[in-house]
């Protein structure tokens, strides 16, 4: 098993990421995830058997495509006012991120030498709606609400930290001092809406250069997630050239081409068509001169990953 410092291995290495894992969760094993939150699971054993079942099969992608694996932990809703309306206090949570950090510590032990690498991510989300960013946080308000869940990530011994959905700067730049602030390689990942543009309405390229002036580029590097390849292949199209593109290293896309509003009201599974999703990713790794980890959110499951990750051989 490789597990050399993780910040080498992003600075150098192929990577898929896991799909989607609540929409995994909710339409193939039939769990109920009140708000969303997966890390419940990690409290009884019937939870913990499906999610070592869902990440094993992820590492085996990775083994068949011959790269590495960057599993996230179940904790995008295990932050303090999430965790709150579940009935878990700040000592709950703490215990959670560090079973989170150790169940996928197992899995890596599990899985043996085979010369891949193998990140274990703590994985957090935004305070507020992921889709509708009601209140704006200020960079400060952001850092004091997300260190507790990113300290217990880092005594747990996580390999970095991964924010996903973030819908505006603000609260991305607080993320990324608090990370700072332990010690831990921090990714940035935005969720844009079918026009491209972040919920709060700005621009992705000019929330990524506002995170980095105001950080001096302390996110390793960032992700797209959330959102279909025809929500934001246009402006990356559009932004050729431009430096900001060769800061854009991920991508997990959803399988579905719905909105976020859309996506809200849906009662049954939308999960595309993966051959489709690979192709469009194909055009990605065209548009995006540094794309190197992949993976899936909504809908997406270990077919997509699959197909996605081929798409990074077309650049070889």
């Amino acid at each position: 098993m490789v597990t050399p410092d993780a910040q080498s291995w992003l600075d150098r290495g192929s990577f898929i990421t896991d799909g989607g894992l609540e929409t995994t969760l909710i339409f193939h094993n039939g769990f109920e995830l009140p708000f969303f939150a997966a890390f419940t699971l990690l409290d009884s054993d019937e939870g913990q058997a499906a999610l070592r079942a869902y990440y094993r099969t992820y590492v085996e992608v990775g083994r068949e495509q011959g790269v590495g694996v960057i599993l996230d932990t179940p904790t995008w809703r295990a932050s303090s006012d999430w965790g709150a309306k579940l009935g878990y206090s700040i000592d709950d949570l703490e215990r959670v991120q560090r079973d989170a950090v150790g169940l996928l510590r197992e899995i890596r032990e599990e899985s043996g030498d085979r010369g891949l690498p193998i990140l274990i991510s703590g994985q957090l989300g935004p305070r507020g709606d992921g889709y509708d960013p009601r209140e704006l946080l200020s960079p400060e308000e952001a850092e004091k609400y997300h260190s507790p869940q990113i300290a217990s990530f880092a005594a747990a011994g996580a390999d970095l930290v991964t924010v996903l959905t973030m819908t505006h700067a603000g609260e991305a730049i607080g993320v990324c001092r608090a990370a700072r602030t332990v010690g831990m390689p921090l990714v940035v990942s935005f969720t844009v809406e079918t026009d491209g543009r972040l919920p709060s309405g700005q621009s992705l390229g000019d929330a990524i250069q506002d995170v980095d002036a105001a950080t001096s580029s302390a996110p390793a590097y960032f992700m797209v997630n959330c959102a279909h390849p025809t929500h934001f292949e246009e402006e990356l199209r559009a932004a050729s050239g431009e430096a900001w593109l060769g800061r854009v290293v991920g991508i997990r896309a959803n399988a579905s081409t719905l909105s976020h509003a859309e996506l809200d009201e849906a009662v049954e599974l939308d999960d595309g068509d993966p051959a489709d999703l690979g192709a469009r990713y194909q055009e990605l790794v065209a548009l995006l001169p540094n794309l190197r980890v992949v993976g899936g959110c909504c809908g997406t499951d270990h077919r997509h990953v699959a197909a996605v990750g081929k798409a990074l051989s077309s650049r070889a």
